[in-house]
């Protein structure tokens, strides 16, 4: 995905037939918060992601992916950060869940005692 998230809610609103208005009484938004969200003043709120997969009947992963990495590629060009910023978080994420197996296996093997 080349555009931004709020480009991709418009996308799936016009191809939907939805208006602002019903696509934003779906996910409770006024339609005017939805339009800055469509047009890129206004950030989604992460909150809504569920209601949005479910209105689109899109895999909740997948739009998670959308989602973040728009996030993620705003904050690096808000900062004006370099890629290697994308190689480490990367790595950050797998030592985190290397954590949190770790800790699960803690857990379960309390559990079992």
């Amino acid at each position: 995905m080349t555009k931004h998230f709020g480009e991709y809610i418009k996308q799936l609103r016009n191809e939907g037939g939805f208006t602002l208005t019903q696509l934003g009484a779906k996910l409770d938004l006024d339609s005017a918060n939805l339009s800055k969200i469509e047009n890129g003043k206004r950030d989604f709120d992460e909150k809504r992601l569920l209601q949005l997969a479910s209105v689109f009947n899109l895999d909740l992963d997948r739009l998670k992916t959308e989602f973040f990495s728009d996030f993620i590629a705003k904050k690096l060009y808000q900062n004006e950060c370099s890629t290697d910023a994308l190689i480490v978080a990367e790595e950050k994420v797998k030592y985190l869940k290397q954590i949190n197996v770790k800790q699960e296996k803690l857990n379960f093997t309390k559990n079992n005692d």
